[in-house]
């Protein structure tokens, strides 16, 4: 999809309802010749500003729209970080170099002479991992002195030089090319080991969701020496981003008049579950809980189930069980039903309702129940997941076996250098 092509679009949330208008796109330059990953969209919303939607969040990008898998967005001011690209603003009309190599057309390949040429536009494609990168640029390539009297050719990103400039980048943006394709965990190890100048710079440069996925990933105290290098708006946001059950963790260490001046700056509907998980006793059920598991109705189908654990952004743990609850869907929901394991919707026709195949038979767990309990449980009934139920049969949460190991395991299970 050529990026040009995208620009004022109008973007719609999973309701329909409109957010604003695509503007530009961010990418990233990777180590190599490896072409430039794309991170997020630019909008323009209403008011006049314009907001970064990470691309994980892009569910379709049809010809006249492109739709989120969320409502909740991020509203703060785009500001560029380092070692990022803006597709429009940077890179359309740059000047480059056409190697004597092969043009994309129709799906051919055709040789075609090098020589200098003009950048018209930049496609980004989605590769088999899910990733998007910008594949193809357009290239008016000169056949005199005006540019625009030249060939319009495709070209692959391997076939041009002197897109992405290489050349004096700071030792930060360095880092991070070098780390843009690790998993969030081999992210934090990585920062683990750095100076804590070059780990607060890299912790600035990153946008919320990523550094919200590697303060997950990092021991307490190092995600409370990040946290203190950041301004407290921006602080918030990111805890907007990070589970509620993780951030609930993280505050909890924070002295009180900090944690409730960061609760107080996150959206109401955001510091809302954090909130009540920190009302949990710790080593309970309610304490290691997620809020926000997959819930869904027993009208809905199994292709919405499965179509909702498809998503990539869910973690294993999370995608393995859908909760059947009555309305509303938010925890804490209506009454629980039960659970449809992953494995007993592919094994069921798209159009039954989940609530004809739901399993009821597993007693949830209360919120004050104990971790020794719990594991106990997931154990016998071979789980990965388990509701937690309050009093009144409503959803209030799931208990993971991901959140389990974390607290199950030393508490410095994370710390590389207590390893080392």
């Amino acid at each position: 999809m050529y990026i040009a092509r995208l620009a004022g679009l109008a973007v719609f949330d999973p309701n329909g309802d409109p957010v604003g208008r695509v503007r530009d796109a961010v990418a990233r330059a990777r180590q190599g010749d490896l072409p430039p990953r794309v991170i997020g969209l630019i909008a323009e919303v209403p008011v006049r500003r314009r907001i970064f939607l990470p691309i994980g969040r892009v569910t379709t990008v049809e010809a006249d729209a492109v739709v989120l898998s969320t409502g909740t967005l991020n509203l703060r001011r785009f500001s560029r970080r380092t070692g990022e690209l803006l597709v429009l603003e940077d890179l359309l009309e740059r000047r480059v170099t056409i190697a004597p190599a092969a043009a994309v057309t129709g799906g051919r390949t055709i040789a075609g002479d090098g020589g200098p040429g003009v950048v018209v536009d930049v496609a980004m494609e989605q590769d088999r991992s899910g990733e998007w990168l910008l594949s193809r640029v357009a290239v008016r390539q000169y056949t005199g002195r005006l540019a625009r009297r030249g060939q319009l050719r495709q070209l692959n990103y391997a076939d041009i030089t002197g897109l992405v400039e290489t050349s004096g980048k700071s030792e930060t943006a360095g880092i991070l090319a070098m780390m843009d394709n690790l998993r969030a965990a081999d992210l934090a190890n990585a920062l683990q080991d750095l100076p804590d100048a070059h780990r607060a710079e890299i912790a600035a440069a990153l946008h919320d969701e990523r550094l919200a996925d590697v303060l997950e990933e990092l021991p307490e105290q190092d995600q409370i020496q990040i946290i203190a290098t950041l301004d407290q708006k921006r602080a918030a946001d990111v805890l907007e981003e990070m589970d509620p059950d993780d951030a609930a963790d993280l505050l909890s260490e924070l002295p009180t008049p900090d944690r409730e001046a960061l609760l107080n700056l996150m959206a109401p509907e955001e510091a809302s579950p954090v909130r009540q998980l920190l009302g949990y006793l710790p080593g309970t059920a309610g304490s290691v809980m997620t809020s926000q598991p997959i819930i869904m109705p027993p009208d809905a189908t199994v292709a919405d189930a499965l179509a909702r654990i498809r998503k990539p952004q869910l973690s294993p743990a999370i995608a393995a069980t859908v909760f059947v609850a009555r309305p509303p869907m938010a925890t804490p929901t209506g009454r629980y039903l039960g659970i449809a394991h992953f494995q007993r919707l592919l094994r069921e026709p798209p159009s039954a309702l989940l609530g004809g195949i739901v399993d009821n038979g597993i007693k949830p767990l209360a919120p004050d129940d104990p971790l020794a309990k719990i594991t106990r449980r997931m154990a016998t009934y071979d789980l990965v997941s388990m509701p937690v139920v309050d009093n009144g049969s409503h959803l209030v949460g799931a208990v993971t076996v991901d959140d389990m190991l974390d607290h199950l395991l030393p508490a410095h299970w994370r710390d590389r250098g207590r390893h080392a």
